[in-house]
């Protein structure tokens, strides 16, 4: 440790009182790892994480309508902290008959980080269905061009 020790002078009791109900109660700073953010705020973050992955890759992405039929369709959550960095990934509906797209999806999303930092630097859940075409290109639902009709 450098420097000077830190030193805090009280003047009374109260003081005292004051200072060890501040630090217990953390002075009001909301941190990172406090509450996650709420389900509108979750909603209006889509598009920032979305187009994080579409500037990462976007040789990747499908330009257009989509066809018809898609290889694979998905739905992750990807947790995310107060900062952009990835926390988990959980399915809510996997493409199992492809588990080279899961990889593939899960290894871009990782690749991608750190996303924009969520509101007031608290936890948020991306949700977001991934529309994966045979060719290996996709969208996200978030920003999808529409699919054509079959």
């Amino acid at each position: 440790m450098s420097g000077p020790p830190r030193r805090l002078l009280l003047a009374s009791g109260a003081s005292l009182s004051l200072a060890v109900a501040l630090s217990l109660a953390g002075c009001g700073t909301p941190s990172s790892s406090g509450a996650p953010a709420s389900n509108s705020e979750a909603r209006a973050y889509r598009p920032q994480a979305a187009r994080v992955i579409y500037d990462r890759y976007p040789s990747r992405i499908y330009s257009g309508k989509l066809p018809p039929l898609l290889y694979a369709v998905g739905t992750l959550q990807v947790d995310l902290d107060g900062s952009g960095r990835v926390l988990a990934l959980r399915w809510l509906r996997a493409p199992r008959h492809a588990p080279e797209v899961v990889a593939e999806i899960e290894r871009m999303v990782r690749a991608s980080a750190p996303y924009p930092a969520p509101p007031r630097g608290q936890r948020i859940t991306w949700t977001d269905t991934w529309l994966w075409d045979e060719s290996g290109r996709f969208q996200l639902d978030t920003l999808t061009e529409g699919q054509l009709q079959g």
